[in-house]
């Protein structure tokens, strides 16, 4: 395995993770890939350096004892049951889903900007939500919530789950045959996490203070409290959001 510098947040370290998996790697990333769609959980997972990471170290030490297309073919897959898990919660939990909107990273303004990327990309958001960090996250709820019609996503969600989790893993795979690009990446893979993490983090803390201050602000002026229920609603698509063309310049006509 490759030796990186000892790194700064030994817990979202994917070289750490894997090393300390042993036997089991492969199955803790699958898992991993998994939560960060199936489960609600998934937010300060290494989703993205995870996969790049696996797919080098699968090329210069074979730490998971398979080639490379067995492990980007379980990678993928555990990405589309994630999503499909993930479709699940929302289809069969209805609006009550957004009902915990101020649980630490599961927020309201993360679900609208969900919503904000089914309104612009519509059913291709499923797609283009693998490459965006919590997005990934909300969007199968969303769609299952939203009823979204489940041949349409499952589609779409397999083609997400290739491009992102085969082929991401295939780019690490890849990039070690460039040694100083293989070595870029392993030495600044704590730069990468710290930027990943950190500004999910102050993003969500700016969200999370915001959203405390308005609402101290309407209680103060007497404003009518909307009820859990009553914003859960709210945050519910509307299906023909996923019939939509893509609004790819971003003017708002489809």
């Amino acid at each position: 395995m490759l030796h990186a510098p000892t790194a700064l947040i030994p817990w979202l370290d994917p070289q750490t993770i894997i090393g300390a998996a042993g036997p089991w790697a492969l199955l803790v990333v699958c898992f991993i890939i998994f939560a960060e769609t199936g489960l609600l959980v998934g937010f300060l997972l290494p989703g993205d350096t995870l996969l790049i990471i696996a797919g080098l170290l699968t090329h210069t030490s074979n730490v998971f004892g398979v080639n490379i297309w067995v492990v980007s073919l379980l990678i993928a897959l555990s990405a589309f049951v994630g999503g499909e898990v993930g479709y699940l919660i929302g289809h069969k939990g209805g609006p009550a889903v957004f009902e915990r909107k101020e649980s630490g990273l599961f927020s309201r303004k993360n679900v609208e900007r969900t919503n904000a990327f089914f309104e612009r990309f519509g059913g291709l958001t499923v797609i283009l939500a693998r490459f965006v960090p919590i997005v990934r996250t909300f969007a199968p709820v969303a769609a299952g919530v939203g009823h979204m019609p489940w041949r349409r996503y499952s589609l779409y969600n397999f083609i997400g789950a290739m491009i992102w989790g085969f082929g991401l893993t295939m780019v690490g795979y890849l990039i070690a045959y460039i040694p100083w690009v293989r070595d870029l990446v392993v030495e600044y893979i704590d730069v990468i996490l710290l930027i990943a993490v950190g500004g999910t983090a102050i993003v969500t803390l700016w969200h999370y203070f915001s959203e405390r201050h308005k609402a101290k602000k309407a209680a103060a002026a007497g404003e009518d409290v909307v009820t859990d229920a009553e914003e859960a609603e709210e945050l519910v698509l509307d299906a023909e959001v996923f019939d939509r063309a893509p609004d790819l310049d971003g003017d708002g006509k489809h």
